[in-house]
């Protein structure tokens, strides 16, 4: 038989899927499963972006331009524009979700071999799209006992060496919900001037960020325009994730070129996707306002629970809707699937993301969990009373 490839072998499992089958195995087993493993909002989606699927009327659901429609770019860089990211629809190439935005970065950015450097813990799927890409992550570690804010500049000035290209940033960051502040900001701008580096933004939480702190961008800092590549999505900012549709945006013309032929190369994002992104741009600000309070709710029934578990610590987060929480466990892989094999509360128990997948050091995050608080609030509450109750009966638990 033929033997599949090296990438093939190494290209890392989800570690937000891969306890799947034991999540089924316990549905149909009778158990109700809380489902706090993935960032799949239960917040629907905005009326307008439905009606314009409703609505749609043509008679040929025909290819669109690589780069996305122009009346989808326009509308795009509307929105941007109102955040004062001063760009063009010409800076702007629609791709199929904020994966490929990134996996098009990497691959126009980055020939094999190179570096990038990511804080970690970070979004499980960079080291598959680095693996896809022939990159090399170089993890910088940050720690839960400051709430996961950015290592000081010193440690990433000590990984860079001639192969570094970039440094990549998701902000407000997944999986911790960290909000990186003006100043870490601008430390990072410093940085990858100083070293003629990409600075790559993973925007995807834009949206939610709490208790009115600022959300920054490098498209908001002056100097760094070649430097900068945003990979943004409307999956979380409009609960629409299954619609596939995210955007690159950078004012590097070469950089531009280069993704147009990978986004030519896969002929083109989806028409209507492109019709209900196009919508999504006129969704009333009063619907983000509602979401944000929701959100904001959520959080605090979530970190409260949390914090009140004996042995449990859970850093408050500035944005985004996710937490990595510390456990008195032996180890998150087991413990998460402890709870869906072996346990249950009320014949219910709860999923999980372990955080050792988040983490590119080998070690890291071994008693750490990922939970995203996309459930109402009163399932939310019933969620960490079995959790407790799971914690207290595990056998692995760390005294």
């Amino acid at each position: 038989m033929p033997n599949i490839s090296q990438k093939g072998v190494h290209m890392p499992a989800s570690p937000i899927r891969k306890l799947t089958p034991f999540a089924d195995q316990a549905k149909q087993a009778g158990k109700k499963v809380y489902h706090l493993n993935i960032g799949q909002p239960d917040i629907e989606t905005p009326e307008g972006m439905l009606n314009a699927v409703k609505n749609i009327d043509f008679k040929v659901w025909a290819y669109t331009a690589s780069e996305g429609t122009l009346s989808y770019r326009k509308k795009l860089a509307e929105y941007y524009n109102k955040l004062n990211y001063n760009i063009t629809p010409e800076n702007i190439i629609v791709t199929t979700g904020g994966s490929e935005a990134i996996t098009i970065a990497m691959m126009a950015c980055f020939d094999p071999g190179d570096e990038v450097i990511i804080p970690e813990p970070f979004y499980a799927n960079y080291n598959g799209f680095a693996c896809q890409s022939d990159v090399v992550v170089k993890p910088i570690l940050s720690t839960i006992d400051n709430g996961f804010a950015l290592p000081p500049i010193a440690e990433f000035e000590k990984l860079i060496t001639p192969k570094t290209k970039a440094i990549i940033i998701c902000n407000p960051n997944n999986p911790t919900g960290y909000l990186y502040s003006k100043e870490e900001m601008l430390a990072l701008k410093e940085l990858a001037l100083a070293h003629d580096l990409y600075l790559f933004s993973d925007e995807a939480y834009r949206e939610f960020c709490y208790d009115g702190r600022e959300f920054i961008s490098p498209m908001h800092m002056d100097g760094i325009d070649d430097n900068v590549i945003v990979m943004d999505t409307v999956s979380k900012r409009y609960s629409a994730c299954g619609a596939r549709l995210g955007c690159l945006i950078t004012k590097n013309k070469e950089v531009l070129k280069a993704a147009l032929k990978f986004a030519q190369a896969r002929l083109s994002p989806g028409m209507v996707e492109q019709i209900a992104g196009e919508a999504a741009v006129d969704t009333p600000d009063a619907y983000f306002e509602t979401v944000n309070k929701e959100y904001t709710h959520r959080r605090d029934v979530l970190v409260n629970a949390l914090n009140k578990m004996e042995g449990v610590f859970c850093p408050n987060p500035g944005g985004a809707f996710y937490v990595v929480a510390k456990f008195p466990i032996d180890n998150a892989d087991k413990f998460c699937q402890w709870m869906l094999e072996s346990f249950s509360h009320n014949n219910a128990t709860v999923m999980m993301a372990p955080a050792t997948g988040f983490y590119s050091t080998p070690g890291a995050g071994t008693n750490e969990v990922r939970m995203a608080y996309v459930l109402n609030s009163t399932d939310l509450e019933a969620a960490m009373t079995c959790l407790e109750e799971g914690l207290k009966a595990y056998p692995g638990r760390a005294i």
